[in-house]
């Protein structure tokens, strides 16, 4: 006769259980759930605040280029909308001051007597817009003495850059006063 012995493991058992599964795979759907809203509202507070410091170095990049060469600097909006720079904008040397690029398209740039394309800047992202008032239209202008100017001469005006669906509260304005200089505030701003 043979006795049988059994063998009892002392190793605890692996793996999971079905409910131990189910309690992490719920626990993560409810941060996730917590967590997706705020990481958008995060990325969209970041966008407006990059579109905003673009805007803000283009027109300190204008001003500082006015008065290092002792002509006009101009930042004009791509695009035919008016009032509406979404499209993105240009900053070049503006040599008679109308506010209009003006270079005879050969393949030599910065000819003397031309203007001179400085930076370019791209359309914002979509759900982003970027208005400015009736004085900022079409362009605004440097002078080399560092005041600002536009089509109807020396004027102030506010830039205003907001996300779709998301409430005035965390817009952005950009003011420039006639002295030329930008100044930022969150919530001012009337978005479209």
């Amino acid at each position: 006769m043979k006795i049988h012995q059994q063998h009892i493991s002392l190793k605890p058992p692996q793996g999971f259980t079905l409910i131990e599964l189910l309690t992490t795979v719920i626990i993560a759907g409810i941060l996730l759930a917590i967590a997706v809203p705020s990481y958008q509202e995060f990325i969209r507070k970041n966008h407006t605040i990059t579109q905003t410091n673009n805007l803000v170095s283009s027109l300190n990049l204008a001003r500082s280029e006015a008065i290092k060469r002792g002509i006009q600097v101009t930042i004009r909006r791509k695009g035919i909308a008016s009032q509406v720079w979404d499209t993105g904008w240009d900053v070049f040397t503006d040599i008679n001051g109308d506010g209009t690029l003006t270079d005879d398209a050969d393949i030599n740039l910065c000819e003397t007597g031309e203007d001179c394309l400085l930076r370019t800047y791209g359309a914002l992202p979509n759900g982003y817009t970027l208005r400015t008032g009736a004085n900022y239209d079409d362009w605004v202008a440097y002078l080399p003495s560092g005041l600002s100017t536009s089509s109807g001469g020396l004027a102030n005006d506010t830039f205003r850059v907001c996300a779709d669906n998301v409430d005035t509260a965390k817009s952005k304005s950009i003011r420039i006063s006639v002295s030329g200089r930008p100044r930022t505030s969150t919530g001012t701003a009337t978005c479209p």
